[in-house]
C-alpha cells in the first residue's frame, strides 16, 4: 500500500514512517524539510497521487488558540482537497483524548476545530485521539524550567508509548475498515509526580513547583474513557528502559 504521512519528521510521523515501511508499504514524507509547505498547497495532489491513506500527524508551531486553530484548519483543508483529488481513500488524524472536554484550554479547542475540519475535507476521515506521549513529563519539565524550579501544572494523566500511537495509525490506515479509536496507556500518573520523579532520576538540582490547571484539566479531562484502547508499558517501565 502507498501511505503519505503529513507531519513527517517529526516524533510520531517517523516513527509512523519507519513502521509503515518495515511493513512494506511505500511512503510519501509530507512535510516542510521534505519541501511541502502545508499553508499552502502547491504539490499536493501530484505527491498524493496513487495514495490510498494519508496519515496526518501535524503539530501547529504555536499553542495560541487563534494560531494554532487558524494553523489546523487550513492545513485540513489544503490536504482534504489535494487527497480527494487525488482519490485518496482513508484519512486518519492525530488528536487528543479529552480536547472536547475542555473547552478552557485553547488548544484543546483548536484540536477539536482540527477535527471538525479533517471531517469536513478529507476523504474517509477517522480521528485516533491518544492520551499525552510518555515523553509528555520531560518536554513539561524543559518547557516550564526557570533557573533552578521548573513549574508542573497539577492534572491526571494516563500516558502511553509514542510507539504505540505510531503502531495503531498505521493499522487504523491500513485496515480493512476503521473507526474512531481512543488511545490511553495502561497506569495513571500524576503530572507533577512524574516529573519529580523524572528529576530525582537524572540527579538534577531542580525544584520542582505544582500550579494550577485549567479546571476541566484538573478535574480528569485528559484521562481516557472505558471504550479506550489501552496499549503499551506503563511509564516507570518505559523511562527504566530509557535509563538503561
Amino acid at each position: 500500500m502507498k501511505i503519505a504521512v503529513a507531519g513527517s519528521t517529526g516524533l510520531i510521523g517517523s516513527q509512523v514512517t519507519a513502521l509503515a515501511r518495515e511493513a512494506g508499504h511505500e511512503v510519501v514524507g509530507i512535510a516542510r524539510q521534505t519541501g511541502f509547505d502545508l499553508l499552502a498547497p502547491v504539490g499536493l495532489t501530484d505527491a498524493l497521487v496513487g495514495v490510498e491513506a494519508l496519515i496526518d500527524v501535524t503539530q501547529s508551531p504555536s499553542l495560541d488558540e487563534a494560531e494554532a486553530t487558524e494553523f489546523f484548519e487550513t492545513v485540513a483543508a489544503n490536504l482534504g482537497t489535494a487527497a480527494t483529488k487525488a482519490g485518496v481513500r482513508r484519512t486518519v488524524v492525530l488528536s487528543i483524548v479529552g480536547a472536547d472536554k475542555s473547552p478552557d484550554y485553547g488548544y484543546y479547542v483548536a484540536k477539536v476545530a482540527q477535527e471538525e475540519a479533517v471531517r469536513r475535507s478529507a476523504p474517509g476521515p477517522v480521528v485516533l485521539r491518544a492520551t499525552q506521549f510518555h515523553e509528555f513529563a520531560g518536554q513539561m519539565l524543559e518547557w516550564n524550567r526557570d533557573g533552578a524550579v521548573t513549574r508542573i501544572i497539577d492534572v491526571p494523566t494516563q500516558p502511553v508509548a509514542s510507539a504505540e500511537i505510531a503502531r495503531l495509525l498505521v493499522d487504523l490506515a491500513t485496515a480493512e475498515t476503521a473507526v474512531d479509536t481512543d488511545l490511553a496507556g495502561p497506569q495513571q500518573e500524576g503530572l507533577v509526580d512524574q516529573v519529580r520523579r523524572l528529576v530525582e532520576l537524572r540527579g538534577d538540582d531542580l525544584r520542582v513547583e505544582a500550579v494550577a490547571a485549567p479546571a476541566s484539566m484538573a478535574g480528569g479531562s485528559m484521562l481516557p474513557g472505558p471504550d479506550a484502547v489501552i496499549r503499551g508499558p506503563r511509564w516507570d517501565e518505559w523511562v527504566a528502559a530509557q535509563q538503561s
